[in-house]
């Protein structure tokens, strides 16, 4: 997997200061797409033990509320595989900081069992994030007023409540 960039203070993708990954690779190629360069799987630098070990000390800091995966699309088949060992590590790692993962599948359509993106890995990765804003970016969706969310279709999922509850919960 490669990256496209390390954000170590961000505060617009998630609640506080975050840490975010933006991976690189994806193929759903929104219109208008604040980041089309990540679609292509090979751009920017490839993802290591030292990217883990940069991020994993980013977190530490007692200001960081968490973890937050962009891209690209960090739910894309090839990137759950390099993505799930490194997210078990920073969960067993710091277990009070949150993960937040973007992605532009739909939660309950495109990653349960038998839907387009869902692999082997899908399924633990997902039992490791805290929120799943999904749903593709809409042009026509698109609302400025909406927070953590680019257009009106982008539901944020409480991830361990739609465990709970067997349906899909979204924070207010």
């Amino acid at each position: 997997m490669y990256y496209g960039n390390i954000k170590s203070a961000d505060i617009a993708n998630g609640p506080g200061v975050r840490v975010t990954l933006f991976v690189s690779g994806c193929t759903h190629h929104c219109k208008n797409c604040f980041n089309p360069e990540t679609w292509n799987f090979e751009y920017g630098k490839p993802f290591t033990a030292e990217t883990e070990e940069q991020i994993i000390k980013l977190l530490e800091a007692n200001y960081i509320e968490g973890l937050t995966l962009l891209g690209g699309e960090p739910m894309e088949p090839s990137n759950q595989k390099a993505l799930l060992p490194f997210v078990k590590k920073v969960k067993e790692k710091l277990p009070n900081k949150t993960v937040w993962c973007y992605t532009g599948f739909v939660f309950d359509k495109d990653l349960i069992s038998g839907g387009r993106a869902h692999t082997p890995d899908t399924d633990e990765l997902l039992s490791l994030v805290d929120v799943l804003v999904d749903g593709p970016f809409v042009e026509s969706l698109k609302n400025l007023m909406l927070k953590f969310r680019g257009s009106s279709n982008q539901r944020l999922i409480d991830m361990a409540k739609t465990r709970e509850t067997g349906q899909v919960v979204t924070l207010a």
